[in-house]
């Protein structure tokens, strides 16, 4: 995907128009009108295979809360709104529980 994207930024270069839009229209210079179409082209483009932009989006959201982020930052990066909608990205897992675990003890050991 990283080269999906890099190619999208040298053609808006290359247009000598930035946009704020990843997918933008065949010109270049807006947003697109139907996201789905784009998306399978990036996926297959970029040998991703078949993946849903929600899967990305909940990467995103937890590399940026484990790297530390203030999570009001990574909302508003993530394009959440509610706090509620934003928890359902924040997938709490079995290493997540050992990693809290291991660092709480080398707390209480210091």
């Amino acid at each position: 995907m990283k080269e999906v994207f890099l190619n999208q930024k040298s053609r808006q270069r290359e247009l000598a128009k930035i946009t704020n839009y990843v997918f933008t229209n065949p010109t270049g210079t807006d947003k697109i009108k139907h996201f789905r179409k784009s998306w399978e082209r990036a996926c297959t483009d970029s040998k991703a295979g078949e993946k849903l932009f929600h899967d990305f989006r909940r990467t995103a959201v937890r590399n940026m809360l484990r790297a530390v982020i203030p999570e009001r930052v990574a909302m508003m990066i993530s394009g959440h709104k509610i706090r509620s909608v934003f928890e359902r990205y924040n997938v709490v897992g079995e290493t997540d529980l050992k990693i809290a675990s291991q660092k709480q003890e080398l707390y209480l050991q210091t």
